[in-house]
């Protein structure tokens, strides 16, 4: 199985900026220009950036499209999350702002039939995002837990068509401490969606690590603090990409 690194930014006011944990009033700003950081790292061989609109996941509905639209200009394929919660606003991203692909949390769990249907709709173009925390999911820009698992929800897609899932563990998220690699391969293993995993990320090691058990299902990994800090040389990062394991 292929293994893709994808560098992460997180937006926050029109500007790049880290959480740690998720919490808002822990914000790290990184660079005040996301289209040029994007173009920067296009420049760099990046083919694929990750990106979060934090202020529309807290107020559950886009709010910096607009400057996504900018950042899919690039040429980057762009995968987009943050505030998604009804098919207009796909639409926006996929066909009208050029993004590759969304990422789906809150309806996920909340609408299920909505990600069914933008499956449908978008063949491979919808990621489910499952944000864990002590072993349950938390929506909402993370600010509300839930009793669910992560195996239940990824479950709850196997057979929906959609391209992957997303796995963070929120309390590594931001941390650099390392990525749960058993946790991430057995919930591709369990779940029978190739999974990316996110949060955690402080070194070339972790991705190496995450990148032994593409055979598990492990199908990539996003980084955003580690390569936005320097810790991580973003050629250094994307240089882990394989398309087999071990190549």
């Amino acid at each position: 199985m292929s293994f893709e690194v994808i560098p992460a930014i997180d937006l926050v006011g029109g500007r790049v900026v880290r959480l740690h944990q998720g919490d808002f009033s822990q914000e790290t700003v990184y660079h005040d220009d996301p289209v040029a950081l994007a173009t920067h790292f296009r420049a760099r061989g990046a083919t694929r950036l990750h990106v979060v609109d934090l202020d529309g996941a807290r107020v559950g509905q886009p709010v910096q499209a607009a400057l996504i639209a900018r950042l899919a200009a690039t040429g980057l394929k762009v995968q987009a999350g943050g505030g998604l919660r009804t098919l207009d606003a796909l639409a926006a991203l996929l066909d009208d702002a050029g993004v590759d692909r969304v990422i789906l949390g809150t309806v996920a769990l909340r609408s299920p039939e909505l990600v069914h249907a933008a499956a449908a709709q978008w063949p491979g173009r919808v990621v489910v995002g499952v944000d864990a925390r002590d072993g349950r999911v938390a929506v909402s820009g993370w600010l509300e837990a839930t009793e669910v698992s992560p195996l239940e929800l990824a479950r709850a897609f196997k057979d929906a068509g959609v391209a992957a899932a997303l796995y963070t563990d929120i309390s590594r998220d931001g941390t650099g401490a390392g990525p749960d690699v058993a946790g991430t391969a057995a919930l591709a293993r369990a779940s029978g969606l190739p999974i990316i995993a996110s949060g955690g990320v402080g070194s070339l090691d972790d991705l190496r690590r995450l990148r032994a058990r593409s055979a598990d299902g492990i199908a990539g990994v996003v980084v955003g603090r580690a390569i936005l800090s320097g810790v991580i040389p973003l050629e250094a990062a994307l240089a882990e990409s394989s398309s087999v394991a071990g190549a």
